[in-house]
C-alpha cells in the first residue's frame, strides 16, 4: 500500500486524510500543535460544498454544532445601533466554529490515519522511489507522496518551494480572535463596531456564556510572528484607546487560551506541485476572509484524492488535473478576499459610513440577492463530482 504524509491537522489536512484513505493510501498526519486547536472563527458552507459534507458523512455532526446565528447589529461611529444585517447573509446554509469542525474531522479519520502531534516537517528530499522527510522531533521517514496542508505558514511549502516571503502577499491588515465572557448577554446574535482602522465583531451562539471576539486592524509595519504573551500585548496596544465595549473585552485577553493573531495575507504560487509533493488549501492559495477558503480546501482534498485514484496513483497526471480543476476557483476566492480588510476595518470615518451604506443595501431584497450571488459564486466555484475510481477504492 502506498503511503502519504499530510502536514497539517486543521481542516484541509484531515479532509485529505479522509479521501486519501478511500483512495487506498496509508495516511500519516503530522501537526505542529500539541493537540487540536480549539475555538477559531466561524466558517460557513453553501451549495456544492454542502454536497461534499454530506458525501463525507459529517453534515449531521456539523449541524449538531452549528452556530445558528441570527441577525447582526451594526453600530455607527457613535456606538449606537445603525442597522441590522440578516444572519443568512454571513452564515450560509450551515456555519460552525473552526475548532468544532476540526474535531469532527479528526473523529471521522483517527481510526483510519496515523496522527502525530507536536512535530513538523523540516526538510524534504525526493528520490526515485519516494520522499525522505526529516522532522523536528521524530525520526526520519520515507513516504510515496507528501501533501502540504499546513496553512499560510506552511513548512512543506518552505521546504519544497522556497521561503514564505517569496509567495506571501500581505493585504495591509491583521486579524485577531479569542473567547471572552458573554457580559453583553448576546444570544445567537452578533454586533459589529468600527473606528478608523479598527473593526470589532462579537457574537454568541451555541455556548451562551461565551463571546467570540474578532478584531481586524490596519497593520502596516506590524510584526506578527511573536510569542503568545507578545501577541496579547500587541492586541492590547492596538485597541487600547478603542471605545464601546472594547476595554471590557480586552480584560479577557490574559486568560484567553485560544488567542489567534496573524496578518491578512494571500499566497500566490505559479504551481502547487513539485515532483511527489503537492500543496493544498491555504498553503497553496490562501485567499483571506471572505474567500471561501475552508470549503475550497475541503473540496480540493476530494479532487486531489479523486484524481490520484482515477490516475491509478500516477501523481504527475493527478497533480496536474487537480490543479487544473482548482486554479480558477482559487483565483475567484482570492478576488473575493482581497478587499476583506478594507471592508471589515475601513481606515477612515468616511469609509466606515460608506461601508455601512453598503451593508444597508445588503439588507434589501434586491442587493441581498446580488450579495448572495457573490458569496455563492466562491462557494460553488468547484462542482462536487463523484470519482468512480475513488468510490470503488
Amino acid at each position: 500500500m502506498k503511503t502519504v504524509l499530510v502536514s497539517g491537522a486543521g481542516i484541509a489536512g484531515p479532509s485529505a486524510a479522509w479521501w486519501l484513505h478511500r483512495a487506498g493510501y496509508r495516511v500519516t498526519v503530522v501537526e505542529t500543535a500539541p493537540a487540536l486547536r480549539p475555538g477559531g472563527q466561524a466558517v460557513d458552507f453553501r451549495g456544492e460544498q454542502v454536497k461534499l459534507l454530506a458525501a463525507m458523512g459529517v453534515l449531521d455532526d456539523i449541524r449538531r454544532y452549528e452556530t445558528a446565528m441570527g441577525d447582526q447589529t451594526m453600530l455607527g461611529l457613535d456606538a449606537r445601533p445603525a442597522l441590522t444585517v440578516p444572519g443568512a447573509a454571513w452564515s450560509g446554509e450551515v456555519e460552525i466554529l473552526r475548532g468544532d469542525l476540526a474535531r469532527i474531522l479528526y473523529e471521522h479519520t483517527k481510526d483510519d490515519a496515523e496522527y502525530v502531534f507536536g512535530d513538523r516537517v523540516t526538510a524534504l528530499t525526493e528520490t526515485a522511489g519516494g520522499v525522505d522527510v526529516t522532522f523536528r522531533h521524530g525520526a526520519p521517514r520515507t513516504f510515496d507522496l507528501v501533501v502540504g496542508a499546513d496553512g499560510v505558514h506552511s513548512g512543506v511549502r518552505a521546504a519544497a518551494f522556497g521561503p514564505e516571503r517569496d509567495f506571501r502577499h500581505d493585504l495591509g491588515f491583521g486579524i485577531a480572535g479569542f473567547t471572552a465572557p458573554n457580559h453583553l448577554g448576546l444570544d445567537h446574535t452578533s454586533v459589529m463596531y468600527n473606528e478608523p482602522g479598527r473593526g470589532v465583531t462579537v457574537g454568541s451562539h451555541r455556548l451562551a456564556g461565551k463571546l467570540h471576539v474578532s478584531l481586524v486592524f490596519g497593520a502596516d509595519g506590524v510584526e506578527f510572528r511573536r510569542s503568545p504573551d507578545e501577541q496579547r500585548a500587541l492586541v492590547a496596544r492596538l485597541f487600547a484607546n478603542t471605545g464601546w465595549e472594547v476595554p471590557r473585552l480586552l480584560e479577557a485577553l490574559p486568560a484567553a487560551d485560544d488567542l489567534y493573531v496573524d496578518s491578512i495575507s494571500q499566497i500566490h504560487l505559479g504551481r502547487w506541485a513539485k515532483g511527489r509533493i503537492v500543496l493544498l488549501g491555504d498553503a497553496a492559495w490562501c485567499a483571506g476572509p471572505g474567500g471561501s477558503g475552508t470549503g475550497l480546501g475541503m473540496m480540493g482534498a476530494q479532487v486531489l484524492a479523486g484524481e490520484l485514484a482515477a490516475a491509478g496513483g500516477d501523481h504527475v497526471t493527478a497533480f496536474a488535473k487537480y490543479e487544473e480543476r482548482l486554479r480558477k476557483p482559487a483565483t475567484v476566492g482570492q478576488k473575493n478576499g482581497k478587499g476583506s480588510g478594507n471592508f471589515l476595518a475601513p481606515l477612515t470615518a468616511a469609509k466606515i459610513r460608506s461601508r455601512n451604506r453598503a451593508y444597508r443595501m445588503i439588507s434589501t431584497r434586491l442587493f441581498g440577492k446580488v450579495f448572495t450571488w457573490m458569496t455563492d459564486r466562491a462557494a460553488n466555484a468547484v462542482e462536487y463530482r463523484e470519482y468512480p475510481a475513488l468510490t470503488a477504492a
